[in-house]
């Protein structure tokens, strides 16, 4: 959210410490924030009109979002992972949607680590 207001103290501090501060101005804005510049999907992955874009304020696409309600809602019940930090976001939203009984499949080489 532009105003921060899901933003945990600890993962703002984490920031800090390696001088990219979420929040902060740079170069393309606001780093990780949404409606600035830099924080666009690519063309090739844009979501279409009718899509839900989730911010996630933590490693999980579960906490603090409402993921889950959007995918009840449009019956889902077997997702497909991918993502960049494999062995931190993708593996939490992979657990969190297995805790829910949501069916998982990681997409190998839809994944990577940093």
């Amino acid at each position: 959210r532009p105003s921060l207001s899901d933003l945990p103290k600890n993962k703002l501090w984490r920031s800090a410490q390696i001088g990219a501060e979420i929040g902060s101005a740079g170069p393309c804005g606001r780093v990780l924030t949404r409606g600035e510049p830099g924080w666009e999907l690519i063309n090739e992955l844009a979501p279409l009109p009718t899509e839900d874009i989730i911010d996630k304020p933590g490693k999980g696409s579960f906490c603090a979002t409402d993921l889950e309600l959007i995918l009840r809602t449009n019956g889902v019940s077997k997702l497909l992972l991918g993502g960049i930090t494999t062995d931190v976001c993708v593996h939490t939203t992979m657990r969190e949607a297995n805790d829910r009984g949501f069916e998982c499949c990681m997409i190998s080489d839809g994944t990577g680590a940093t």
